[in-house]
């Protein structure tokens, strides 16, 4: 913010005195004070806006576990198991519209679209395994690389399935609502893909 102030009084300087070279200068380091300025308060106003958790299913009772990755998850600060009631409550509250999703397709056909999408929205998986209806894979965010580990479980549902989706952040306390918003991107794909092979 100091910066940008003295960024201000430099742009002024430079346009009354006419001296271009500086006022590019100036307004260049205006630009790029802002943003420094505008990305920590836009993360703040994301982390107001959202439960302070960073851990998400869409079964809370029963939460899919990680099995394959809990290797991966080992020394990690955020452990692999579910945290429990009190982030069950703060989900409910935050973000009341995830919940299981039905399909009309059977376990291993919905599996193998669930492949395909979460390879489509660039996770890398980690393990499928059709005889548990379980898929786990890692999501990498793009500006910091943070590691999200996801497990997606299929269970039969009269002629279809349930799928149910767990977004854990191996780091942090809040998520900024990145598991939340990856769980909703993954079931709209996996949906679209069952819709358009129908």
């Amino acid at each position: 913010a100091g910066v940008a102030v003295l960024a201000v009084v430099g742009v002024g300087l430079a346009a009354v005195g006419r001296r271009w070279p500086a006022l590019v200068i100036a307004v260049v380091a205006l630009a790029v004070a802002l943003i420094v300025v505008w990305i920590p308060r836009n993360l703040q106003t994301a982390a107001r806006s959202v439960p302070p958790i960073h851990d998400i299913s869409t079964d809370t009772e029963n939460p899919p576990a990680f099995v394959a990755i809990a290797e991966r998850r080992r020394g990690a600060p955020n452990p692999a198991a579910y945290d429990g009631p009190e982030v069950a409550a703060q989900q409910k509250q935050g973000y009341p519209d995830l919940g299981p999703l039905t399909l009309p397709a059977p376990t291993d056909r919905a599996l193998a679209a669930a492949e395909a999408a979460a390879r489509k929205l660039g996770w890398e998986i980690v393990a499928v395994v059709p005889a548990e209806g379980r898929l786990e894979a890692t999501a990498t965010t793009p500006w910091f690389g943070f590691k999200d580990d996801v497990v997606v479980r299929f269970t039969p549902a009269g002629t279809g399935s349930r799928v149910d989706v767990r977004s854990k952040s191996r780091v942090g306390r809040s998520d900024l609502g990145a598991n939340a918003k990856r769980i909703r991107a993954f079931l709209a794909e996996l949906s679209a893909r069952l819709s358009t092979a129908a």
